[in-house]
């Protein structure tokens, strides 16, 4: 006699899928995330590339993940461990299981568990399941690799092409076991493959396979689970990567501006996505350049931006080095420039498809001379597209170079997004020439209040000047070698800056009678956020201020530091934020939580560090 199936209505459920490099699992996942978006759960996903450009297959170090949270409301972080565990292979098991929670449901593609799979993955018997520690009766174990191949006999499809649609199987699975709409599946991959819909309706039957193959063998299912949707705030809503948010930030910034936008780059290792998203809008007025290497990917924007475009470049920590002579040729001619750093592992090449925190003092300090240039970091996916408007306002209203760090998790993750109209976003109005400078123009003649220069776009009569990386006299726009000039035109540029005006920080949870007070930036944020409310249901006072906008840093920062017993900075790195906050605030003695191992923060171990704190 089968087994009653057990419903599981749970607040929210982390699925994890995993496979080699080339099992698109990465799609897959997106798919599931796209769909539980769209029938209006919250999400955050984690897609967790290998280094390798392409490992051995069935090696451990090829194996890619991809893990989504949804929620019945609004979802913070990926998860710390996953409901359910998508394993394609051998390696796939051996490495992601210890990402699984105790009582998960695993899914397996037994095809893939051969003597020659087990033996790449290092397993030492063929009891794999035993050897880990895994009750089999958690384990759904399928041949999806031998049904896949049943199912697409009559394709006309060859065996690699057929292979290729394994995840598709895992996806239907794992749409049943959600009771997903398979409808919104197939008009996902019917859009995907428009211009070869054989590959889309094939895709679409393996999915349907999947899904049946769980109906039907429900008996060896430990659980299904259902995951209720609050209400939403009325508007268009969709699944958004950080990447994408930031390209589509700029374009919004450039058409408030009423500016042409321009992107010089050259692909690196995780901003590439914001150059190729950009290149399919050139209806937007949208003009990219993917340049030889990282300097003239700048410098060409510089160029853009002295001919009056909004003007920007994209690249990740090494790109920064390499552009770092043109960013301050933007500073010393206080030109408008949105510099995109998404940050990955270093140093070097590092780790290239991780992610961590390490770009902060380079951004602030890695220039030659005193550079200083505005610096603002997106605390999700989502914000990635206001905090890449706000860069992109000051770069034009203050006419500076503007740093925006994002980082490898925000940028491939993605969140539910709703779509804003021009007439939410706050005007951009740049700070161009006026009419009565016109014959007596000097290029560095300044506002008494901002201290910002008036801009003139080169061919408007009357206002001919030069820029370049000579200093110049600040009355005349002449090369200029005198010292107190020097020394005047340093200071003027450093007080621009300190002069921009910046939202306050933010103190969320027990902001006024903490005993602790949770301190970040940038990407850490959802996950301080659930350790601060996870730490507050235990009944301890816990308060986190989040900063986004790091220099110039928010008026009330000393304030909120100095106002709780205990405060404590965490960060992915070795104590970047920490050090710099304790040069600005002083009396800032802080405890620090760091850590540096190219993936997200883990909640629970953040709550257990912070309670140690709160006892001492």
């Amino acid at each position: 006699m089968s087994k009653q199936l057990e419903i599981k209505e749970l607040d929210h459920v982390v699925v994890r899928f995993s496979g080699d490099s080339g099992d698109g699992m990465q799609l897959a996942g997106n798919i599931f995330s796209t769909v539980s978006a769209s029938v209006g759960n919250g999400i955050s996903t984690f897609p967790d590339y290998p280094a390798d450009i392409r490992a051995p297959q069935g090696s451990l170090t090829g194996v890619s993940g991809f893990q989504v949270h949804i929620g019945k409301g609004k979802v913070f972080t990926p998860g710390d461990l996953c409901d359910v565990l998508v394993a394609m292979n051998a390696a796939a098991l051996k490495t992601q299981y210890r990402y699984s929670k105790p009582q998960a449901t695993i899914i397996i593609d037994t095809d893939s568990f051969g003597p020659n799979d087990l033996k790449k993955a290092n397993f030492q018997t063929e009891d794999y399941l035993g050897e880990m520690g895994i009750d089999p009766d958690r384990v759904v174990a399928c041949p999806i690799t031998k049904m896949v191949k049943d199912c697409l006999a009559d394709s006309g499809m060859d065996n690699k092409a057929v292979l290729k649609c394994r995840n598709m199987f895992a996806l239907g699975l794992v749409c049943w076991l959600f009771n997903r709409d398979l409808s919104l599946v197939s008009n996902f991959l019917r859009e995907k493959f428009a211009k070869k819909p054989a590959i889309a309706e094939n895709n679409i039957k393996v999915v349907q396979a999947g899904y049946d193959y769980g109906h039907n063998v429900h008996a060896s299912v430990p659980a299904t689970y259902r995951i209720e949707s609050t209400s939403k705030v009325p508007g268009r809503y969709m699944d958004i990567t950080g990447n994408k948010a930031t390209a589509y930030g700029l374009i919004a910034a450039a058409e408030k501006a009423g500016l042409k936008l321009y992107l010089g780059s050259y692909p690196i290792t995780p901003a590439t996505d914001i150059l190729h998203e950009l290149s399919k809008h050139k209806s937007c007025g949208v003009i990219t350049v993917q340049c030889e290497d990282e300097i003239s990917g700048c410098a060409s924007a510089i160029g853009a931006s002295f001919a009056g475009a909004l003007a920007a470049t994209s690249t990740s920590g090494p790109g920064i080095c390499l552009k770092s002579e043109a960013m301050n040729l933007a500073v010393i001619d206080e030109l408008p420039l949105v510099i995109i750093d998404v940050q990955r592992g270093g140093p070097s090449t590092g780790l290239p498809t991780k992610s961590e925190q390490t770009d902060l003092l380079q951004a602030l300090y890695g220039r030659n001379g005193e550079s200083p240039m505005p610096v603002i970091a997106a605390s999700s996916p989502t914000r990635c597209f206001d905090t890449v408007y706000a860069a992109a306002k000051i770069a034009l209203e203050h006419l500076t170079p503007v740093i925006l760090l994002t980082d490898a998790f925000v940028a491939n993750g993605s969140a539910a997004w709703k779509l804003p109209t021009m007439e939410e976003l706050p005007d951009i109005r740049p700070h161009y020439v006026k009419p009565e400078q016109k014959g007596n123009y000097t290029p560095y003649e300044r506002d008494p209040q901002s201290l910002v220069r008036y801009w003139a776009i080169p061919g408007q009569e009357g206002y001919t000047h030069i820029l370049g990386g000579l200093e110049k006299d600040g009355r005349t726009g002449a090369i200029s070698t005198d010292p107190e000039n020097h020394d005047l035109m340093c200071r003027l540029r450093a007080e621009k800056v300190a002069r921009i005006p910046v939202p306050n920080v933010e103190v969320e949870g027990d902001k006024d009678d903490a005993q602790l007070l949770i301190v970040g930036f940038g990407g850490t944020y959802g996950h301080l956020y659930s350790a601060m409310e996870e730490l507050r249901a235990k009944g301890e006072k816990v308060a986190l201020a989040h900063f986004e906008f790091i220099n110039p840093l928010p008026a009330n920062t000393s304030e909120v530091l100095l106002k709780y017993p205990k405060v404590v900075v965490a960060e992915q790195n070795l104590g970047q934020f920490a050090a710099y906050l304790r040069t600005k605030v002083d009396g800032l003695v802080p405890y620090q939580f760091n850590q540096v191992k190219g993936q997200p923060f883990v909640v629970a171990e953040l709550v257990k560090a912070f309670e140690e704190i709160i006892k001492k």
